[in-house]
């Protein structure tokens, strides 16, 4: 178990696994109740192998938990801190519309916008993040990364 981690009080420790099992919870609600059909979609030559679209979703939200709960815990700026929640309220709002977007409705140039924005979302909550803990910032890169890629899969599906 991580030293920091057990620092950590009970109360503290307990809202940390919460917010972990939250995010993974939130975030994976679209594909339970949406679907992630692919049979309809034309695969690019990159497609993944789709089991890799739930761990990488796991570690991804995952790491959204933590770097949530280290701005939450944060002692900073009360301003600082609610426009990072802010942001990641926002963010995570289109990340959980993308699915029903773009399976749902099997719509690839909805998906692309919700997506585009989703990307913008994303950059500016790890600019807030930064602002209020470097290591949250830090937890949200690889999934900057995931959606870049993402954005590029799914404008190849749209302009297929």
């Amino acid at each position: 178990m991580h030293a920091r981690f057990r620092e950590l009080s009970t109360r503290d420790r307990l809202i940390a696994v919460g917010t972990v099992l939250g995010v993974n919870a939130l975030g994976a609600s679209p594909a339970v109740f949406v679907g992630s059909d692919t049979n309809w979609i034309d695969r690019p030559w990159f497609f993944p192998p789709e089991i890799l679209f739930p761990i990488v979703w796991t570690l991804l939200f995952t790491l959204m938990g933590i770097a949530l709960f280290l701005v939450w815990r944060a002692e900073t700026d009360r301003s600082d801190k609610r426009v990072a929640l802010a942001a990641f309220a926002v963010q995570f709002a289109l990340n959980l519309a993308w699915t029903p977007a773009f399976f749902g409705l099997q719509r690839p140039d909805l998906g692309l916008v919700v997506i585009a924005a989703l990307w913008i979302a994303i950059v500016g909550t790890v600019v807030a993040f930064d602002r209020v803990s470097r290591s949250a910032a830090a937890l949200l890169v690889p999934y900057l990364g995931w959606v870049s890629f993402a954005l590029v899969l799914n404008y190849a599906i749209y302009a297929g």
